[in-house]
């Protein structure tokens, strides 16, 4: 698991780092300054070790996820890049440079290795995880590592696919405190990427959705309800063994894989206009839940035991629908996934209405146990579901942790 520490970057001066950012930005970085567990800018975390930052690390507040498609068909290609990305990644974690010069320490008459956006910021809680999409197995003479897990998401009902925002051989998951440090890294793996690899779709995400810690308050989606209060934590050991990590004994033939997981991601478009015309009692039992504390609507505080066999005259007093008791690992026998999502607003769409919604991510030991049954019954039975359209969809096997000297997906091509 990934440790905190403070890098010396994180000793600049704000000043610097706040002179000539848009407003946006400089809001973003206000509200990182005040995170749950009192943290701070400087934050940072270790991009090597047992398990990949950014699945258990406490979730930061901003996202910029992107897939990306393999261009090169040269193996030994495919391989540098991901030596390259590990570089890189390892750098801008710690509040360094993306390139070995620097975005103004170069020769002034070669394009730098680093953009310079992120020039006096500190790391902001970086972490850049990658992943391994089911397309990417088949070249490179691959076929026989690719995990029987790991496929293409099945159409689920009502889905509304894209294919320009589903999908890809390789993702990287940046998360940050600072929406401008997420962009940047980025923007620069990508640059690095060019002639190997370019970005198939890519999304910004803010306000994360879900706790990944007991340190962490239950954050609320753009539906205004406190969302993952079940959500698997890091401190949680048992459990993260037994519904996130890959284990040995899994599938023989993705021995590379063993310590890593798999990351669901769903773009999944709110019909928010719809829903803020609903009363309030409707809301609540389309949820589950209460929408001031949080807590579910058989009784109790946010993390009251639930009593689905309560009636309240003559009907649950938990709706069958309410998509509490869908998705509940009750009904799914025992299993549970770490969610770790974000809210996103792309603007309006053609009728004036925001496009915004959900950035659904989750990571799991066994998508085909601990994701397609739950996505399925939900997609048939879940009351919110009349307020959902999922346009995105994308599954990727995510590499154990690197050690010193490796670089990601090492195990995979040796």
């Amino acid at each position: 698991m990934s440790t905190p520490r403070i890098s010396r970057r994180g000793l600049l001066g704000g000043g610097v780092a706040a002179a000539g950012v848009a407003g946006a930005f400089a809001v973003g970085r206000a509200s990182a300054d005040e995170g749950d567990s009192g943290s701070t800018a400087a934050r940072s975390y270790a991009f090597r070790g047992e398990h990949q930052a950014g699945i258990v690390t406490p979730a930061q507040d901003r996202l910029h996820f992107a897939a990306f498609d393999v261009t090169t068909d040269d193996r030994e290609e495919l391989i540098g890049l991901l030596q390259d990305w590990t570089a890189a990644a390892d750098r801008l974690t710690r509040g360094e440079a993306a390139g070995e010069v620097g975005p103004v320490e170069g020769d002034p008459l070669l394009p730098p290795d680093d953009t310079g956006e992120a020039i006096g910021l500190p790391p902001s809680g970086l972490t850049i995880t990658f992943g391994f999409g089911p397309s990417l197995f088949d070249r490179f003479d691959l076929a026989d590592r690719r995990p029987k897990a790991l496929r293409r998401l099945p159409h689920f009902p009502a889905d509304a696919l894209d294919p320009a925002k589903s999908d890809g051989d390789l993702c990287v998951q940046a998360c940050a405190d600072d929406p401008q440090v997420a962009v940047h890294a980025v923007r620069n793996l990508a640059r690095i990427a060019f002639g190997r690899a370019s970005v198939r779709w890519s999304q910004l995400g803010f306000g994360r959705t879900s706790s990944t810690s007991t340190s962490q308050e239950t954050p609320r989606n753009l539906f205004g309800f406190k969302d993952g209060t079940a959500n698997l934590k890091a401190e949680e050991t048992a459990a993260l063994d037994e519904h996130l990590w890959v284990g040995a004994d899994d599938d023989p033939a993705a021995a590379w894989l063993v310590g890593g997981s798999y990351l669901c991601a769903r773009r999944i478009n709110m019909r928010i206009e719809t829903w803020d015309r609903q009363p309030l009692v409707d809301q609540e039992q389309f949820i589950g839940r209460t929408k001031g504390e949080g807590g579910p609507l058989s009784g109790g505080d946010e993390f009251a035991d639930i009593d689905f066999d309560a009636i309240t005259g003559t009907s649950p007093t938990m709706p069958v629908d309410s998509h509490v008791r869908v998705v509940h690992p009750d009904f799914h026998d025992g299993a549970r996934m770490l969610r770790r999502g974000y809210n996103f607003v792309d603007g309006s769409d053609a009728l004036g209405g925001l496009n915004a919604g959900l950035f659904f991510i989750a990571f799991v030991r066994d998508p085909d146990t601990h994701f397609i049954p739950i996505q399925n019954t939900m997609a048939k039975t879940d009351a919110l579901m009349e307020y959902l359209k999922t346009t995105g969809s994308a599954l990727f096997a995510v590499p154990p942790g690197i050690g010193e000297g490796e670089y990601v997906g090492q195990a995979l091509f040796e």
